[in-house]
């Protein structure tokens, strides 16, 4: 797992997390500083509603990738060819402009003795997701996650998003979507098994 982003803040960052009621006062500030008043009747439980809204949005900061994978199914047939999981959608938010960003991953890999139940695979997306993110460094996050769960002979993730601060701001351009990729192992040594796994992506 990603040593720069723990799956569970250190007891340091705890401490230093602000109430709920400190992040529902900053929520009302932001209504002012937009130009509306945080007091009329249509806002006036905004506040509340945002907080509760971020616990989800960012709840992957309290959960451990690692314990969702630690149960791994031995008795798989013999199976040792590759498993790919397809269009996983996720939506996190850019950690430059706390603005969306939605798309799908796509995951596989090779087992070395054991599977993981597929909706596990999804969960890790999830966990990595729900933080403020980047989606390069999405991508690496899931993969080394996966990667040090399961030892497999490899692991491949491709990420395809819409990021809302290009269609919402900035430039202001709808329908660009970014892809990403991360590959261990087999799929990063041998560029036959990343055809394969595209191949298999792309294949409809």
């Amino acid at each position: 797992m990603d040593a720069k982003s723990p799956a569970k803040p250190p007891e340091s960052r705890a401490n230093l997390r602000p109430s709920r009621e400190e992040a529902e006062a900053a929520v009302r500030t932001l209504i002012a500083w937009a130009g509306d008043d945080p007091t009329r009747e249509g806002l006036i439980d905004t506040p509340k509603r945002v907080a509760k809204a971020f616990g989800e949005f960012y709840k992957g900061y309290h959960e451990d990738a690692a314990e969702t994978l630690d149960r791994v199914f031995d008795e798989a047939g013999g199976y040792d060819d590759i498993i790919l999981v397809r269009d996983i959608p996720f939506f996190s938010h850019c950690e430059h402009h706390m603005v969306p960003f939605i798309g799908k991953a796509h995951i596989a890999y090779y087992p070395k003795g054991g599977v993981v139940g597929l909706s596990k695979l999804a969960r890790v997306v999830d966990i990595f997701a729900r933080r403020l993110q980047m989606q390069e460094r999405l991508t690496n996050q899931i993969a080394e996650a996966i990667d040090t769960g399961l030892d497999p002979r490899g692991v491949a993730v491709m990420l395809e998003a819409e990021h809302h601060c290009v269609s919402m701001r900035g430039a202001h351009k709808s329908g660009v979507s970014t892809i990403t990729t991360s590959f261990t192992g087999i799929f990063h040594k041998d560029p036959a098994e990343r055809a394969r796994f595209l191949s298999l992506v792309q294949h409809r």
